[in-house]
């Protein structure tokens, strides 16, 4: 029965990490955003996020977004600084045109860095996006 479910692969959609200026703390944080560079709209996005390297794991954050609009993007959590030598994985999984996808992202352990920073899809911002 579970070889009947086909779930599509996920295309133009992205979890990226961007370095921002936080104007209320005066201070620079880092955020992770989800990207639809679709044309259609997602449903009920659910993310679960972890970090983890060997016996070190972080606690699970889970949340979710009712719809993300086509060509938009969402903030999902701000990630510290001490995380970045685990990996860092957001499961994301939604519905696209009553479709259910699926898929994992992840930040291998010590690739958040400025030195790889990247034009964003969407955001017009510079910052690294996951595996």
């Amino acid at each position: 029965m579970k070889k009947d479910i086909i779930i599509p692969g996920v295309q133009n959609v992205y979890v990226a990490i961007v370095n921002e200026y936080n104007h209320i703390h005066q201070s620079q944080n880092w955020n992770v955003y989800i990207i639809n560079d679709k044309l259609v709209d997602l449903e009920l996005v659910l993310i679960v996020s972890s970090g983890e390297l060997d016996a070190k794991v972080t606690s699970i954050f889970r949340k979710k977004i009712d719809k993300l609009p086509s060509k938009s993007y969402a903030k999902i959590e701000m990630i510290q600084e001490e995380l970045f030598v685990l990996n860092n994985s957001f499961k994301i999984s939604f519905f696209e045109k009553n479709v259910m996808c699926d898929k994992t992202f992840i930040f291998p352990k010590n690739t958040i860095t400025k030195d790889v920073f990247q034009e964003l899809p969407v955001m017009n911002e510079r910052g690294i996006l996951a595996e």
